[in-house]
């Protein structure tokens, strides 16, 4: 894919996003949504840099704040708001609101609202490809958080003693809720302690969508070559508060000053400043975003008509 049809796609993959969130976050208190939101205002940059390197074929899975890496991998959004309204016509019937997104058609295999509960679900995927001779490569996305629960450690050690085709996502923004790295991490660099495994590790700083889209290509591409796993560490800032759809500088755990910092380098505004910079005209991105905006509008419009899902649903694929 040539860059200027890469930088592109980037950017509408970050616009649809942040306008699907902007969206939530505009009708959340109308109280027709029926599930509690994580949003990934901020961080837009690592679901579409990561998911747009993998292939169609590769499988992933993400946290209870996945609407990003779902919104990115599959470009809809009819199931998707239906799904957060709780409607018979969404991802899961309506059954799994915004924390367990699943399309496994589309290789998005699930999501848990457990911190750290998804990463061995995703050294099991890796292990069946693994076995199976499948040429897939699994992602697994997963907070700073999660890498103070014990299974995160014993993940990463199993899928280096099995050589497994795995890229470990981690998404740091320095914070487990409102607990700051310093307050619950006994070393200063999680990167130069996971690079004692057998592994390949990488670590961006960028909220640059296209250079996360390269350095996730390379993590990917070492895999292959080298028949290890890779661990790539992505920094961001977390615009919002941690569950729901307000800001929170006055909660004492941090200042909107350091909120400005960050804004002023807002993943899409530097992509959107990016086409431009490569002869992408302003109607042309205008129209390009016109469309995504009557997109939502359409969706959203939808899930509000939709219908709830029959009581019968209550007992449907129900196993245990």
């Amino acid at each position: 894919m040539d860059r200027l049809k890469l930088n592109t796609e980037l950017y509408k993959s970050l616009y649809l996003i942040r306008k699907s969130e902007e969206k939530i976050r505009k009708h959340y208190f109308d109280d027709e949504m029926k599930t509690p939101v994580h949003l990934s205002v901020g961080e837009e940059a690592i679901a579409a840099g990561v998911i747009h390197a993998l292939r169609k074929q590769d499988q992933f899975f993400g946290t209870y704040r996945s609407h990003g890496i779902y919104l990115a991998r599959t470009g809809e959004t009819d199931k998707f708001f239906a799904e957060l309204h709780g409607k018979g016509s969404g991802l899961a019937r309506g059954k799994a609101g915004s924390m367990h997104l699943c399309a496994p058609e589309q290789g998005f295999l699930g999501a848990s609202a457990i911190v750290g509960s998804i990463i061995p679900v995703g050294i099991g995927a890796a292990f069946a490809n693994k076995y199976t001779k499948s040429d897939k490569i699994v992602a697994v996305f997963f907070g700073d958080g999660a890498t103070d629960e014990g299974v995160f450690w014993e993940s990463i050690n199993a899928a280096c003693l099995w050589k497994l085709p795995i890229l470990f996502v981690c998404e740091d923004n320095k914070l487990a809720v409102f607990t700051k790295d310093k307050d619950r991490q006994g070393y200063k660099s999680l990167n130069e302690i996971v690079s004692k495994f057998e592994i390949n590790t990488f670590q961006e700083e960028t909220t640059d969508v296209e250079k996360i889209y390269d350095i996730a290509s390379v993590a990917i591409k070492s895999i292959k070559e080298t028949g290890k796993p890779s661990f790539l560490i992505l920094k961001y800032y977390r615009y919002l508060e941690h569950v729901g759809v307000n800001e929170d500088f006055d909660a004492g755990y941090r200042s909107k000053k350091e909120f400005k910092k960050w804004y002023e380098k807002d993943p899409i505004k530097i992509q959107r400043k990016k086409l431009l910079n490569l002869g992408v005209n302003e109607l042309e991105i205008k129209k390009i975003e016109n469309a995504i905006d009557k997109k939502i509008i359409s969706s959203y419009k939808k899930a509000q008509k939709a219908d709830f899902p029959d009581s019968c649903e209550l007992e449907d694929e129900v196993f245990g």
